[in-house]
């Protein structure tokens, strides 16, 4: 085995038989937030599909590209496609979407829901991402909205902005979750990581406020790209603290299609770390409960399982 690779020692099995008694909720979507996508799953659940930094094509055709490999991976019974930022390289062109995201991961465009990464923004007002995504970006080409689907409620946040308590995202942030409290639980998602072993990027503090209003309202999982890697951390405070009852677990997916990175030194908390493989990161949602798999591109088994509880 790879020695970059530390995979968790729980059984797909064991994650799937533990969301069997999950109830769904209603499907909706929140004030200002992309359109409403279908629902999906079994047993009362329904599956997401999370990478980051995506469509990398070169010179080649999108179909031999690693964003279709990792595309393949989607399947029809997936509710909701979330993307971390990066969606196409190098710079988020009007071409780069059309040529490279679009022939692979746009295959499943309507249910994607998108944020915004720093390749995107190399195009001036970052055109080709929201004249691609369009209403699925959120209003205003701010590139920060909220949705509900199937009984969660999601949060998609722009890291590349002012993130400081005393700015605008930051406000509608405790905003939405004053307004999202009745939700038992929450996902949010965005690009630029507060915790990160990789090598190439390091961690953003810049974070660290959304991360811990997150906390104090008791939201579940963050989802981060940005870093070519996966990484799994425990559910920890702000401050890198372990909080196994109401600590954020932390996700960094950024092996959607760009080129692979390698790790450093683990950082605290730490829990699953995989390189050099492309794969994204499916979530089964239930009610009080979720389930995670990271899928390999190309198929096989996934290379780290596992069950949680909601905090409310």
């Amino acid at each position: 085995m790879n020695p970059t690779r530390i995979v968790a020692c729980l059984a797909v099995a064991a994650a799937a038989a533990a969301l069997t008694a999950c109830g769904s909720g209603d499907d909706g979507t929140g004030a200002g937030g992309p359109p409403r996508a279908s629902s999906a799953g079994s047993a009362g659940s329904f599956t997401i599909v999370a990478a980051g930094d995506i469509a990398q094509c070169f010179d080649a055709p999108a179909s031999a590209s690693a964003a279709a490999k990792t595309a393949a991976l989607v399947t029809p019974e997936d509710a909701l496609v979330l993307t971390l930022g990066d969606n196409a390289y190098p710079d988020g062109t009007p071409a780069e979407f059309a040529n490279c995201f679009d022939p692979t991961w746009g295959r499943f465009k309507d249910r994607i829901r998108p944020t915004i990464g720093n390749h995107e923004i190399h195009t001036a007002n970052a055109e080709g991402y929201f004249d691609y995504f369009g209403a699925l970006a959120g209003p205003a080409r701010r590139a920060y909205y909220s949705f509900d689907h199937g009984g969660w409620h999601f949060i998609a946040l722009n890291s590349l902005t002012d993130t400081s308590p005393g700015s605008e995202q930051y406000q509608w942030l405790i905003a939405d979750l004053q307004n999202s409290r009745d939700k038992q639980c929450t996902i949010a998602y965005w690009h630029f990581p507060l915790f990160n072993s990789g090598a190439e990027h390091g961690s953003y503090p810049k974070m660290k406020a959304m991360f811990e209003a997150l906390y104090n309202a008791g939201v579940e999982i963050v989802l981060v790209g940005d870093e070519h890697v996966y990484e799994r951390f425990a559910p920890q405070t702000a401050d890198a603290v372990a909080d196994p009852q109401r600590g954020v677990r932390q996700f960094t997916v950024g092996t959607g299609g760009g080129t692979l990175y390698k790790f450093g030194p683990a950082v605290p908390n730490s829990e699953a770390r995989i390189a050099d493989t492309w794969g994204v990161l499916r979530l089964t949602l239930g009610e009080g409960r979720y389930g995670w798999q990271f899928l390999p591109a190309g198929g096989g088994a996934a290379l780290d399982v596992g069950t949680d509880t909601c905090h409310h």
